[in-house]
């Protein structure tokens, strides 16, 4: 009863193969620290190390993407507040030294100042499936570049009989055609040892990308089930909505609020201000990965979407830069972003758009030449697989005006 009453924290340094305990009370006074092992049994007694000590506050935990992934996970599922450390201070490393024991102590101090408060992710639903497909996805697409450079690489210095057929060949022509290829010869032949490579080379290239199709086509399959709607955004495909929920995480609830979030994924205002000049920059810090993924829904907005068009026309005419109103753009984009995340909206209900269009006798092609959008579109929106309330409500007024006009021309008569 006496330990219950105790309140601590626990920091913890975790590695490959060990992990190394520290805890301190509720005032900062260090009671003990322990190594243990980076397996089942070791988490176990790490949860019963703690506990027998009081009843722990929160427990700050360094690499909770790596090394101390799976200890968070078993942390958090004994009901604890686990709390993401991140790399101690290098100017306070040089003053007081470096051990194990040492960074375990500095991480439960961090949690006691109020240093660290980031709640780390999950990593246990279908974003961290996602993660894990987009990373195999990755190295293939790495290798597939590689093989195809090496093939091109070949072919400069390759003999002139086969440089003369295969060099003129855009990429994807070329690996078909070098797959088909039929060496025959000896090793002692450069010219049959050549072929013989790029038919390898291509083959490779050929088994990456089924390999890339199938990643491409799971990772499609998780998002319909796990988030519908957001790939519906304008500019917002299956590679940007993957990147943006593995930067979130399992858990959105982690983030308090859209600013957090902004600030997450690099695209919270920095003041730039200077004596009589007030503007603000661009954001470097956050997840890189995220920013470019917003940035490519800015630039797909920039170039398709007209009320981004005349959004950049208006601060254009105001005098801000093109990198000002890009900012200004992924901010917007974020919070859009965040609230379809967070709190997901389904897709309103637009069946009677389909219903006018039938009662005026408009054919399906004819609405999606008019408004400039592909009939696999229409149909979609009429049927409520996608949201676009900005097409919804052109579609609407369109056919509001359609049916004004067949009332001008076929009027009821009185009665």
């Amino acid at each position: 009863m006496a330990n219950e009453a105790i309140k601590v924290i626990a920091g913890i340094d975790t590695h490959a193969d060990t992990h190394h305990v520290a805890v301190i009370n509720e005032h900062g006074k260090p009671i003990a620290d322990r190594e243990f092992l980076a397996v089942g049994s070791g988490y176990r007694k790490i949860i019963d190390f703690i506990t027998s000590h009081g009843t722990p506050i929160a427990i700050g935990v360094e690499g909770t993407g790596s090394y101390g992934a799976e200890l968070a996970r078993t942390l958090r599922g004994e009901g604890l507040t686990v709390l993401e450390v991140n790399r101690p201070n290098r100017a306070a490393r040089r003053l007081k030294g470096k051990s194990d024991p040492l960074d375990a102590y500095q991480a439960a101090k961090s949690v006691l100042e109020g240093r660290t408060k980031a709640i780390p992710k999950a990593k246990d639903g279908p974003v961290e499936c996602l993660r894990i497909l987009r990373s195999g996805r990755a190295s293939a697409i790495k290798a597939r570049t590689a093989a195809v450079n090496q093939i091109k690489a070949l072919l400069v210095s390759a003999p002139d009989k086969i440089r003369a057929k295969y060099r003129a060949l855009a990429t994807t022509a070329l690996i078909t055609a070098l797959q088909r290829a039929r060496p025959s010869g000896h090793l002692a032949d450069p010219e049959y040892v050549t072929l013989l490579t790029l038919k390898a080379l291509a083959g490779r290239c050929q088994a990456l990308g089924t390999e890339i199709e199938v990643a491409d086509a799971a990772l499609k399959e998780v998002l319909d089930s796990y988030a519908p709607m957001l790939c519906d955004l304008p500019g917002v495909g299956t590679e940007v909505a993957s990147q943006l929920l593995i930067t979130v995480g399992d858990n959105p609830d982690r983030l308090g609020n859209e600013a957090q979030f902004a600030s997450l994924v690099g695209v919270a205002p920095v003041p730039a201000s200077s004596g009589k000049t007030t503007r603000h920059r661009l954001s470097r810090s956050g997840d890189r990965n995220a920013n470019h993924a917003l940035y490519s829904v800015v630039l797909v907005r920039m170039a398709s979407c007209q009320r981004t068009k005349d959004y950049v026309a208006k601060r254009t005419s105001e005098g801000k830069s093109k990198r000002e109103i890009m900012r200004c753009l992924k901010r917007y984009a974020a919070r859009e972003i965040y609230r379809q995340i967070t709190n997901p909206q389904p897709a309103p209900d637009n069946s009677d758009l389909r219903r006018m269009r039938t009662q005026l006798g408009i054919t399906i092609t004819n609405v999606a030449r008019e408004l400039g959008q592909w009939v696999s579109i229409i149909s979609r929106l009429e049927r409520g697989h996608i949201r676009n309330d900005q097409l919804a409500a052109t579609y609407r007024q369109w056919l509001t005006k359609q049916t004004r006009l067949e009332h001008l021309a076929h009027p009821i008569p009185a009665s």
